[in-house]
């Protein structure tokens, strides 16, 4: 009894210490990763929230809706849904562009962003889009290579969004890169 304790106790050692080899690898590397984060990247956040088209014109951009953005970045995210549907598990997604117009730290510029968004709305009809409220959702957009003007000349990035489905605004949190 005591030599098969002995065993374990040997083994489960050995796996302790393996596993802390992997982890100072993984807390290294994420190190690395965070340096790179603060020589390169700019954090943003602040909030979103469905925009009055007095507010921002997306009728006239040929957009389906528009965001309006306050916070870090102040102006209009244009909105243009080009594939949508929803899983047999009740699980919307949808996917297209988006073109931010407006300013960062007083200077003004436009970008363009990719998006996928999934939530869980109430139900689904039968074309695949949304119905009800919504009970849950995110997206992520990740800023198009290249795309950047005034201000945003050069940016690439990322902007996740968690929407409040209470107050119905979308607070954001991202970061920008030159």
């Amino acid at each position: 009894m005591k030599t098969k304790s002995l065993i374990y106790f040997i083994v489960g050692l050995a796996l302790i210490l393996t596993g802390c080899s992997c982890e100072n690898n993984d807390v290294q590397e994420s190190d690395i990763q965070a340096t790179t984060l603060k020589a390169g990247a700019t954090q943003i956040n602040g909030i979103g929230y469905y925009a009055e088209e007095t507010d921002c014109d997306y009728t006239a951009a040929g957009a389906d809706f528009a965001l309006g953005m306050s916070g870090d970045l102040e102006g209009c995210l244009y909105v243009f849904v080009e594939d949508y549907g929803c899983t047999p598990s009740g699980i919307y997604l949808e996917s297209g562009t988006e073109i931010f117009t407006g300013y960062y730290k007083g200077e003004y510029g436009t970008f363009v962003t990719t998006y996928k968004f999934e939530a869980k709305y109430e139900g689904c009809s039968e074309d695949g889009f949304f119905l009800g409220a919504e009970i849950f959702g995110r997206c992520q957009h990740p800023v198009v290579k290249g795309s950047g003007t005034g201000v945003f000349e050069g940016v690439t990035g990322r902007i996740n969004f968690v929407d409040d489905v209470v107050t119905m605004e979308f607070p954001y949190k991202g970061h920008l890169k030159y």
